[in-house]
């Protein structure tokens, strides 16, 4: 019976002293290293499930908002790749008519973004021809002058006759003074002359390729003009049919919506599809620029049902798939997969996921995706 006690004794105390020297180490499969301990604190943070816990200090700070979403419709829009484009009828174009060095105008050469006046007079250009074009101009002028010099003493001598000769020869031979003189003044123009660059229209200078003493060529562009409060957008649509039935449509420039007035759709294809133009309307307000690239959404006429929101409301999951944050709670947010349309710029139409009541996050929605 002793011996029995003392055994259970010397065990009680190995058992002690085992757990008491350092600790217990798990089985095979159960070792889960240095893991960190789940976070207890009340800062922002993602949960398993994919929801974030949001605290209201903190949706205040981010400048969280919310919104109901109701039911309702919206034009259906597309897409568009456009174009800054100058009005035809509101800007120009002036070019080389003739190849030479271009000389400045009497106020200089116009700075980018100058106002010009029609008719104003922009540069000169002085042709250039080679020496031996020239030599044939010399030798052209010497001939016109002997031959305007002949002349000029004919008419003096038969004027002197004036009453002995015919009237007729008289008037041939001043005929002929008159034209040998207007020959010989294109002649000597043409060699000491120069080219006036005239502004076609009002507007101001939006692009320059002029420099003094540049060397140009025939129908080279030297300087576009434009109005800037009308301005266009031209833009390509492969669909025929929603080209003709675009309705209303709108630009995004810089994150700023700009609206846009639809002037008509081309028959003939360019690059495959139909060139669209649109007019800007208030351009001169807007920070526009020739050949600038925008994004145009097109409105059509049909309709599409589903729960209009900002923009800014939808964003993208690591998936890549387009998701809204729906506030369940007063400090819980949801992801939720949508399905959704762009209208414009600023806005979308949700045609899949959302129902109507539910709260969803419409500002500050791309800062509760970074939460982690």
């Amino acid at each position: 019976m002793r011996r029995a006690l003392s055994q259970m004794l010397f065990s009680l105390a190995a058992l002690t002293s085992l757990a008491a020297g350092g600790p217990a180490q798990a089985g095979p499969g159960h070792d889960h290293g240095d893991a960190p301990q789940a976070s207890t604190g009340d800062g922002p943070a993602r949960a398993p499930d994919g929801s974030v816990f949001l605290p209201k200090p903190s949706q205040r700070q981010l400048q969280i908002r919310t919104q109901i979403v109701e039911a309702g419709d919206a034009p259906r829009s597309m897409e568009l790749m456009g174009q800054v484009v100058m009005d035809p009828g509101a800007g120009g174009r002036v070019q080389a008519a003739q190849a030479g060095r271009i000389e400045p105008g009497p106020n200089g050469l116009p700075a980018l973004g100058a106002r010009v006046a029609a008719g104003q007079v922009l540069a000169y250009i002085r042709p250039a021809s080679g020496a031996f074009d020239r030599a044939n101009q010399a030798a052209s002028s010497a001939e016109l002058r002997s031959a305007l010099e002949l002349a000029r003493q004919r008419v003096a001598r038969l004027e002197q006759l004036e009453g002995s000769v015919p009237q007729k020869d008289i008037d041939a031979a001043r005929a002929e003074l008159k034209g040998l003189t207007e020959r010989s003044r294109a002649v000597e123009g043409s060699l000491t002359g120069r080219e006036a660059l005239v502004a076609p229209v009002s507007g101001v200078i939006a692009s320059s390729h002029a420099v003094v003493g540049q060397i140009v060529d025939v129908r080279e562009l030297l300087f576009e003009i434009i109005d800037p409060a009308r301005l266009r957008v031209e833009a390509l649509a492969f669909d025929a049919a929603a080209a003709q039935a675009i309705s209303g449509a709108a630009a995004v420039v810089g994150g700023r919506k700009i609206d846009l007035r639809p002037l008509g759709a081309g028959r003939s294809l360019r690059d495959g599809a139909l060139p669209v133009q649109f007019a800007v309307v208030n351009s001169a307000e807007a920070p526009l620029a020739l050949g600038m690239p925008v994004k145009v959404f097109a409105a059509t006429r049909e309709r599409v049902k589903g729960m209009v929101l900002p923009a800014a409301a939808v964003v993208r999951n690591p998936a890549n798939l387009e998701i809204v944050w729906v506030h369940e709670a007063a400090e819980r947010f949801v992801p939720t997969p949508v399905r959704a349309q762009a209208v414009d710029g600023a806005t979308v139409v949700i045609t899949d996921g959302l129902k109507p009541g539910q709260r969803v996050v419409v500002q500050g929605a791309a800062l509760v995706n970074q939460v982690r």
